[in-house]
């Protein structure tokens, strides 16, 4: 299914979030606020406008652009060359669920609209836990849905008519926007997701809506470890 909709996955991300999801990002690589020499991992990285942030930031270190669709991973390499930040990145396909990698291996973890297409939540969760370094600092930005008298109708509006029929006629695909309509729908409130990355082992958890309500950019930082 991602992988059908790599091509457009840019654009319609421009065109449905009316150019919103460019200060998204980049509201969550502040908050992130990696180091120059931080090593961090941008996981569910898609087309890597995440990991191009990152990168700009962490001059010495490297950020891991982490997806399980090739699609995305290819175009995010011809992304990060353009910019000419390619060498500061490794592009991987993985799954999100069980990470190659040891733990405490990075500073910061990304994650930016991707936790609602894990197959298991909680696991996930303790996933970035484990590959983060204590007091390491988690960010996840994702969907969420507007609590205001009036624009709470216009958005459920919105996910019901306008954003399933358009996405999918221009992605040319039958089902993904449809897809995405549906988990944001279903998806936890942020303070339901706040509490599932605290008993992740995250502590000084926050969260805050973003544009109204339509997003939710949550912190956190991985628990010290207990002393010995």
């Amino acid at each position: 299914m991602f992988g059908s909709i790599a091509r457009r996955y840019d654009f319609l991300n421009h065109l449905l979030s009316f150019h919103l999801d460019r200060y998204w990002r980049r509201r969550a690589v502040a908050a992130l606020n990696p180091a120059s020499r931080d090593r961090v991992l941008d996981l569910c990285a898609g087309t890597g406008d995440l990991t191009a942030l990152a990168a700009s930031r962490t001059l010495q270190g490297f950020v891991v652009c982490c997806d399980f669709a090739h699609p995305m991973l290819q175009l995010a390499r011809r992304k990060l060359s353009r910019r000419g930040i390619a060498a500061r990145c490794l592009l991987l396909e993985a799954d999100a669920l069980h990470l190659p990698f040891p733990d405490a291996s990075f500073d910061g973890v990304l994650v930016g609209f991707g936790v609602r297409n894990l197959a298991d939540l909680e696991a996930g969760l303790r996933e970035t836990a484990r590959v983060l370094r204590p007091g390491g600092k988690l960010v996840v930005l994702e969907f969420s849905r507007p609590e205001g008298r009036f624009l709470s109708p216009l958005y459920r509006a919105y996910l019901r008519w306008v954003l399933p029929r358009l996405g999918d006629r221009i992605a040319r695909a039958r089902g993904p926007y449809g897809y995405l309509a549906r988990t944001i729908a279903s998806f936890p409130e942020p303070a339901h997701l706040a509490g599932l990355i605290r008993e992740a082992g995250y502590a000084a958890v926050g969260w805050a809506p973003l544009s109204g309500g339509i997003v939710a950019l949550h912190t956190a930082f991985k628990a010290p470890e207990p002393p010995g």
